[in-house]
């Protein structure tokens, strides 16, 4: 079994002309044209082939590179304000327990003054 690769022209437009896979200089399990449509090999798999010019890919890599990035920058954003707001609201309890008891102004006995005498 044997795969034929047409010819290209690389990058710096030099016209590489048609091959057989395998080559004779390489691996016999290579039976397979890969490559891009600007850089041509034989290798061992069948779908490694793809129809784009070898740089398209690098941008479809920077492309996935800035989109991790911005991802990683908005996760980290929200670890770091998820860790303020942790801190604040550990910060800014209050210290004491409530004991459920009314507050009043000491020195002033309420069982002897009357609602009345309190409003004046």
């Amino acid at each position: 079994m044997s795969a034929d690769c047409e010819g290209y022209y690389t990058k710096a437009d030099v016209l590489v002309e048609g091959f057989t896979c395998p080559k004779a200089d390489s691996d016999a399990t290579a039976l397979f044209c890969c490559g891009f449509s600007d850089l041509k090999y034989c290798c061992d798999d069948p779908n490694s082939f793809f129809p784009y010019e070898y740089g398209y890919m690098w941008w479809l890599s920077l492309g996935a590179l800035v989109g991790l990035s911005v991802a990683a920058v908005v996760l980290l954003a929200f670890i770091v304000t998820l860790c303020v707001l942790c801190y604040l609201f550990i910060t800014t309890k209050p210290r004491g327990l409530d004991n459920g008891l009314p507050l009043r102004a000491p020195g002033i006995d309420r069982s002897s003054v009357s609602l009345q005498e309190a409003c004046r």
